[in-house]
């Protein structure tokens, strides 16, 4: 099975193409939704953290890795989080924020040091050990993370400020929306940088970043920290949106997700990870509560129409909508 890649790397793109139109215009109608449609902002929060993580997934992807244990840092990102919080109440959302995406940060340089000597499925299945150690870890020092009820999360500030709870979820929505942009557009510029076209060299010929002196393993291990500080981002956020941390978010079953949620947005595509994510939570909301019995089928009988007869993802799509050559990435 071949997935269809929905990227090219072209750095430069028209201001007013199709796409940068519709993304604008999709950003504008994300920052009206807690106005227009109040009862979806929650969930779109969750969708847009969760997009985030996906991104860092993406990213792995344009190198030609697939790993299955990047809920690793989306995890260790929100347990660092609920710990500060735990020791500091009180401590500012920004500080929480901060010290989860530097534990993500750290954490994804000392486990890329290992993984980034391997390739393939050996560097999939190495990803998935590292996330099911620290998966034991959670479940069974019950004193200190709480077990498998995990740590409830206490209401950190904002700027100072102590919050109630619609006011402190609205934050956390346009930081949400905030973050998808920012992230979003730098992970762009990142991958049509040199150093993001270096990496993405490793894809089709990793024998030639040899010829010019540079070390592979140097060079993936740059996408993989960058990787590991997006989902740690996603994990943070998601922690304080839910209010609770569980072992859950480590679990083999979160990072399959996100591999999920890249393949179903398109393969390599940034856009695409938020899409996806966002599309993914609503049939997963709306299928569980009108067919709860077969929520996961619908959703299996989804990803499997889309690798059968669009294997470019949603983005693929939407390229064949506009007119447009299959292949761009972004």
């Amino acid at each position: 099975m071949t997935l269809q890649s929905t990227d090219t790397p072209v750095p430069v793109q028209n201001a007013l193409s199709p796409r940068n139109v519709l993304t604008g215009l999709a950003i504008l109608m994300l920052m009206a939704v807690p106005v227009l449609l109040p009862h979806l902002q929650l969930l779109i929060t969750l969708a847009l953290a969760k997009g985030l993580a996906v991104v860092g997934i993406t990213v792995i992807l344009r190198a030609g890795q697939v790993s299955f244990g990047h809920a690793l840092f989306f995890g260790i990102s929100a347990y660092v989080g609920a710990f500060l919080v735990t020791a500091l109440p009180g401590a500012d959302l920004v500080l929480v924020l901060l010290a989860g995406v530097l534990g993500a940060g750290l954490s994804g340089l000392v486990v890329g040091l290992f993984v980034v000597r391997y390739r393939g499925i050996f560097f999939g299945m190495l990803n998935l050990a590292f996330s099911m150690i620290f998966w034991s870890i959670l479940e069974k020092f019950y004193h200190y993370t709480g077990g498998a009820d995990g740590i409830r999360l206490t209401r950190p500030s904002v700027l100072g400020m102590q919050l109630g709870r619609s006011d402190f979820e609205l934050v956390l929505f346009y930081l949400a929306v905030g973050l998808v942009v920012t992230c979003g557009w730098f992970t762009l510029r990142w991958l049509a940088s040199p150093a993001g076209q270096l990496f993405q060299t490793l894809k089709t010929n990793e024998t030639r970043l040899e010829y010019l002196g540079l070390s592979p393993r140097r060079v993936l291990l740059s996408g993989y920290v960058l990787s590991a500080v997006l989902c740690g981002l996603g994990g943070s956020l998601m922690g304080m949106t839910q209010g609770v941390v569980t072992p859950e978010y480590v679990w083999w079953v979160r990072s399959a997700e996100m591999v999920f949620i890249a393949v179903l947005g398109g393969a390599g595509s940034v856009r695409g990870a938020f899409i996806g994510a966002l599309i993914y939570e609503m049939v997963r909301i709306y299928a569980s509560a009108f067919a709860a019995d077969i929520w996961q089928m619908l959703l299996g009988a989804f990803l499997l129409i889309i690798i059968l007869f669009a294997p470019g993802g949603i983005m693929g799509i939407f390229d064949r909508l506009i007119g447009r050559k299959p292949g761009g990435r972004t």
